[in-house]
């Protein structure tokens, strides 16, 4: 359960647009704010275009916000370049090739992992004591990839390198964990077992997670709290007695009512974006 005392990712008004001033011109984000407790998973969903994937790209630091504030963790990390927020945040993207170097082992890929932070040396092999580590904590996927700990990681199917990934990205237990479309790639059988896996790994570790999904039923099942977005903004916050009161019709219903009534079209959207100027 997570602690509603201590925030850990605070979103002040943050806004992007890609092209300004020009015929490409998109308004990614318009003055989106948001509070994540301690301990929280947030899902957050929306349709193609709606900000999801930009406002994790936003707090992951791939880009420079044109206004706002980002705090984690009490720290002003607005300006702080992607490599050092790395240093806070884990990440899984939706290619499960992307958080991995395929031509080396699975015990090397997590060595590094494991080492992230610390100084380096041109030495790459895996010592005793991190292999029977990298082993123990292999197990608990329950994939048999303890065997396969000398096996490149790019022999390894989409599924087992997307739950490897997973266990890289919180092996030193983030302060933030972003996912990203993390099973979107995967068949339903692999998707399902990774979905099973980020709920247990989050659970048992008590991080501070935010999902991207088009799966409404995956937002369900897994997260605490459900943050809908539209056109760059947040337009539902399903949390608490709500959050769990919610099922997958009622979000259907959501969509359809922001395209029946359009209710945040580019002229009303201006006008709720001048509230918060």
């Amino acid at each position: 359960m997570f602690s509603e005392d201590l925030t850990m990712l605070e979103i002040k008004t943050v806004s992007k647009t890609f092209a300004a001033r020009t015929v490409n011109e998109v308004r990614a984000l318009r003055n989106v704010s948001l509070q994540i407790p301690e301990g929280c998973f947030t899902a957050v969903i929306g349709t193609n275009g709606s900000g999801k994937s930009t406002l994790l790209n936003a707090i992951a630091g791939s880009f420079e916000t044109d206004r706002g504030t980002i705090m984690l963790n009490g720290q002003d990390i607005t300006r702080w370049p992607e490599h050092r927020r790395a240093q806070l945040i884990g990440r899984v993207f939706q290619d499960p090739y992307a958080g991995s170097a395929a031509g080396m082992s699975v015990a090397e890929n997590i060595a590094m992992a494991m080492r992230r932070g610390k100084t380096w040396s041109l030495r790459m092999a895996v010592t005793a004591k991190e292999r029977r580590e990298i082993a123990d904590r292999v197990s608990v996927l329950k994939m048999g990839l303890e065997d396969r700990l000398n096996n490149p990681i790019g022999n390894l199917s989409g599924g087992q390198r997307q739950a490897l990934t997973l266990l890289m990205a919180t092996w030193l237990r983030p302060k933030l964990l972003l996912l990203d479309e993390h099973t979107a790639a995967l068949d339903p059988k692999s998707g399902a077992k990774i979905a099973g896996i980020t709920k247990e790994i989050i659970s048992k570790e008590k991080l501070t997670a935010m999902m991207v999904t088009h799966s409404m039923q995956q937002a369900v099942d897994l997260s605490d709290r459900i943050v809908m977005m539209h056109r760059g903004q947040i337009v539902e916050d399903y949390r608490d007695e709500m959050k769990y009161r919610i099922r997958v019709p009622d979000l259907i219903m959501a969509f359809e009512r922001l395209q029946k009534l359009d209710l945040f079209d580019s002229t009303v959207a201006d006008v709720l974006e001048q509230q918060y100027v």
